[in-house]
């Protein structure tokens, strides 16, 4: 283990000790700014065309974001019933994307994970959760944010295998990494930039004097903060410093989804609680998915007025059945 992981992990354990009943007063949340990191202008190993990035722009200028939704009373009862298993990954409809997702439920092997696999011939897609792992309507009910894990079974970088982890709003191009448009952001693996709303090269997450990289085997976990808007990242348990703060607020403005992006022949697990985090707090009730809806929050409605739900104003051709 680097000296830089030791002395975070020195951190961690004296913070152990504090007085967990403390609630600092509150405070405005911090406006999201670029970090001070220096900007690539280009990927190091994966790089999108020109045309690629120019449609992913027309896109979003022709599909504004969706409002926060309502879930519908048969998908809280789904959640109630299933948990955190009734999260998944929705496959893309791209024909870019060569290979398969396997959801908890989809086969009688009673998997408690998402798996995914894809092929060389694979080319950059976002995978995106079935369900938000932040829904922007819903009381946070006194918890401290969202996680979820990827763990690497498989990715050859130097055959072009290629795997992002992060967040998106919805509509999204789903030819594009998560990290590179609108509302999104992602740690890309194949050179530990961490990107939002970033079409270039990203940035460092971590300093250059200590570098690391991720291996068959190796988890990386993502989580979202609900007091200071911050994103951060995961290695292998190792929580690691916020890569945004005050991103994704006001909070009830967002439906924020879990964002994998893939490119040529990869295999992952995705971990949405069916199976411990390696981050052991992510597996504490105050940080998992399925306590997050049920309680809604202030939605600014009017007496009387009813809001569509998740449910119904999505294209059901698109979303799961439960």
């Amino acid at each position: 283990m680097s000296s830089f992981f030791k002395s975070l992990k020195g951190k961690i354990s004296d913070s152990d000790s504090y007085d967990r009943s403390y609630q600092p007063p509150l405070q405005a949340p911090p406006e999201w700014a670029p970090a001070p990191e220096v900007s690539y202008q280009f990927g190091l190993h994966n790089e999108a065309s020109s045309d690629e990035y120019e449609a992913a722009e027309a896109f979003c200028n022709a599909h504004p974001l969706e409002p926060p939704r309502l879930l519908a009373s048969e998908v809280v009862d789904h959640i109630d019933a299933a948990g955190c298993r009734a999260w998944g990954l929705e496959r893309p409809r791209t024909s870019r994307f060569v290979g398969f997702v396997s959801n908890p439920g989809d086969t009688k092997s009673c998997e408690l994970i998402v798996r995914v696999q894809t092929a060389r011939e694979c080319k950059d897609t976002c995978i995106l959760s079935n369900l938000p792992i932040l829904a922007g309507l819903y009381d946070v009910q006194g918890k401290q944010g969202v996680y979820y894990e990827v763990q690497i079974v498989d990715m050859d970088v130097d055959e072009g295998g290629f795997v992002a982890v992060g967040t998106a709003c919805r509509p999204y191009p789903d030819w594009r990494l998560p990290g590179w448009n609108r509302l999104s952001g992602a740690l890309h693996l194949d050179d530990m930039r961490k990107f939002f709303e970033d079409p270039d090269g990203g940035r460092d997450y971590l300093p250059a004097s200590q570098p690391f990289t991720v291996r068959t085997g190796d988890t990386v976990g993502c989580g979202y903060e609900f007091g200071a808007g911050a994103l951060f990242f995961t290695y292998n348990g190792m929580r690691l410093p916020p890569a945004f703060t005050g991103v994704y607020l006001p909070r009830a403005a967002h439906d924020v989804y879990a964002a994998v992006g893939v490119s040529g022949a990869v295999e992952v697990k995705v971990n949405f609680g069916g199976q411990l985090f390696r981050w052991k707090e992510g597996n504490e009730w105050a940080w998992r998915v399925e306590g997050h809806v049920g309680k809604l929050g202030g939605t600014g409605l009017v007496d009387g007025e009813e809001l569509p739900t998740y449910w119904e104003a999505s294209s059901s051709s698109s979303r799961r059945e439960w």
